[in-house]
């Protein structure tokens, strides 16, 4: 019984770290002023090369339209398990969306990039429309979009 009990205790305290590993991060994205539509966003992470790892959060809610968010659509399947949770509103022009987000320790500083798709009904869809390095001296510093986006920012 002993036994069996310190390795119980043993295996709690190689486990806590890990679920410890994860830091809040707050994303915050000023849309440009456009007409039109509300628009759909995909945040998400991807290694150096561009390959999906991670979604963060959807903005819209409508499953159907996530097609049109296609980098990211392509690299999470469309899978609901890569969304469930992870979603909420779309987001009007000139409006800002801030969320807060659980990210693992080790996506910093390691090559992984944060990636928003975005696009809006009856108008164009914007691959990487925000790519920035996922950094810690990155954190805080405005990044501009090359679409809807007009800024983005992570805090950490």
């Amino acid at each position: 019984m002993k036994k069996i009990a310190a390795a119980m205790c043993l295996a709690g305290a190689v486990a806590l770290p890990g679920l410890a590993q994860a830091r809040e991060v707050t994303l915050t994205t000023q849309l440009k002023n456009y007409n039109g539509n509300d628009a759909y966003l995909a945040f998400y992470v991807t290694d150096a090369n561009g390959n999906y790892q991670k979604t963060l959060w959807v903005a819209g809610r409508k499953a159907k339209y996530y097609k049109h968010l296609p980098d990211w659509a392509r690299g999470s399947g469309l899978k609901s398990s890569e969304f469930d949770g992870v979603s909420g509103a779309s987001v009007g022009s000139g409006r800002t969306l801030k969320v807060s987000v659980e990210l693992a320790d080790t996506l910093v500083d390691a090559g992984y990039q944060i990636r928003i798709d975005s696009a809006v009904e009856n108008k164009r869809e914007v691959r990487a429309d925000v790519v920035v390095p996922l950094t810690t001296k990155g954190a805080g510093k405005p990044a501009t979009g090359n679409g809807y986006v007009e800024t983005f920012t992570y805090d950490m």
